[in-house]
């Protein structure tokens, strides 16, 4: 019995329309980077698994892809550690290589190690896929596309200004400017933990506040309580989290609440961004949000988030921030780093139930040619590669079947024109031309087609 075709759970192939919807979208994003002055790179789709893991934290290690050794090497399987429930190391054991999880840790490999041909700040932008093992659901997926610009080599917020400029521009040029970004800082969080009480397992408290647009305030509350005991301040915390707040009434909360004289660096940094912000009309919409905190462990400063907002199915459309220490861990220091990332698929599920796809991305070709049989198509070889060569799109129906097939296959394929050329053509001297959509039908002599046939 034969079996029936099917995908990978949680991936798609993609048709020729939904492929051009696609790049459009990615030539956009590609046009914004380029003119902020990102160069294009690419990495291999697969890293070592020393490089992947430790460096997303406990929940995000869970939903690498591993890619097992192949021959002789799975015979080092460590069954021991499965058995004693140790899986990270039997893992380890059986496999060297995984699927890259995101863009920016493979980016951090890739400057440590070719730091002595980078110059730095290095500004970079890739466009690639990414694999995760999560739940598929609408707008996510186990195979999407990335669309990532970083800046490694400056801590100047400069930066963090400038990537709320290219989320901007962005989706302002998709015509998505009605979406929200929401702001926060990872060193703010870690004051809001000392100040509640919470000395130690910060990343717990991280995971726990990531999941408030998932599960809710109260149940988020309920988990930090069951998870830290001896807290302070709970219920007055979550309720300012629960709050989007102007950069005015943010900045107020951080000196009232968590921040003192020790802070004054970051106090002024945020200061700095905000007058920014305020500042620049261009910008969309932005928030401030306490609840805010990008679950992955390597972010350090400010962090982003894009979104349609609380009422929409779809998730994160963006996101981002600065890292400070990422690069450590393949021997470069002191290299901080900042950076944001598109995501392709469910900005495409936004623009297409919006329907804001440009009417003209579609599957019109320009000219079929109809097949009277090998000789006449050999008699007009030339004019045929005339009209690709002036930037025709011309396609050769391959077979020489009825008529009405060859007619029904460019009615299908929206074809503007269909190029005849049978016997009484050549007869006459002639090439005609009939208008698919109109049906009317002229003729071109034949020494003078190209010339004469404008379309």
């Amino acid at each position: 019995m034969s079996q029936k075709p099917s995908n990978p759970k949680g991936t798609r192939d993609f048709n020729p329309l939904t492929l051009k919807r696609r790049r459009y979208i990615t030539d956009t994003i590609r046009s914004v980077f380029t003119s902020f002055g990102y160069n294009e790179i690419e990495t291999p789709s697969i890293e070592k698994r020393n490089t992947l893991y430790q460096k997303y934290g406990s929940e995000g290690d869970k939903f690498i892809f591993n890619i097992i050794n192949s021959g002789e090497k799975i015979k080092k399987a460590d069954i021991k550690s499965f058995n004693n429930e140790k899986y990270n190391d039997f893992i380890s054991s059986i496999s060297e290589k995984g699927l890259r999880f995101d863009l920016t840790v493979p980016l951090a490999r890739y400057v440590s190690q070719h730091q002595s041909e980078i110059t730095f700040p290095f500004k970079r932008f890739q466009i690639q896929n990414v694999w995760r093992a999560d739940r598929p659901q609408k707008g996510r997926y186990q195979e999407f596309t990335q669309c990532d610009a970083d800046v490694i080599g400056s801590n100047s917020i400069m930066l963090e200004y400038e990537m709320l400029q290219l989320f901007s521009d962005v989706f302002r040029k998709l015509k998505l400017d009605s979406v929200n970004i929401r702001i926060n800082h990872r060193r703010v969080l870690n004051k809001i933990a000392n100040h509640i009480g919470i000395v130690e397992d910060f990343n717990e408290f991280l995971v726990i506040i990531d999941k408030i647009d998932k599960i809710g305030i109260d149940k988020a509350k309920e988990e930090v309580k069951n998870k830290f005991k001896d807290l302070r301040d709970l219920d007055e915390l979550f309720e300012m989290i629960s709050k989007k707040m102007s950069p005015k009434t943010y900045l107020n909360n951080l000196k009232s609440n968590f921040l003192d004289h020790d802070d004054d660096n970051l106090l002024d940094e945020i200061e700095t961004l905000s007058k920014l912000i305020m500042n620049d009309k261009k910008l969309i919409n932005i928030e401030f949000d306490l609840s805010l905190a990008r679950g992955l462990e390597y972010y350090t400063g400010l962090i982003y988030e894009v979104s349609l907002g609380s009422d929409s199915e779809i998730g994160s459309l963006g996101g981002g921030g600065r890292y400070e220490n990422l690069t450590e861990a393949f021997n470069l220091k002191d290299n901080s780093g900042i950076g944001i990332s598109f995501g392709l698929d469910r900005i495409y599920h936004v623009i297409d139930d919006k329907n804001l796809f440009p009417k003209d991305l579609s599957l019109n070709n320009d000219i079929l040619v109809i097949n009277f049989g090998k000789k006449y198509l050999i008699e007009i070889f030339e004019k045929i590669n005339q009209l690709r060569a002036n930037g025709w799109k011309v396609s050769i129906y391959p077979d020489n079947n009825k008529l009405s097939k060859q007619f029904n296959y460019s009615n299908k394929n929206n074809f503007k024109y269909a190029l005849i050329y049978g016997e009484s053509e050549s007869e006459s001297n002639c090439i005609k031309i009939k208008d698919l959509q109109s049906g009317s039908e002229s003729d071109f002599g034949f020494e003078k087609f190209i010339k004469n046939f404008k379309g």
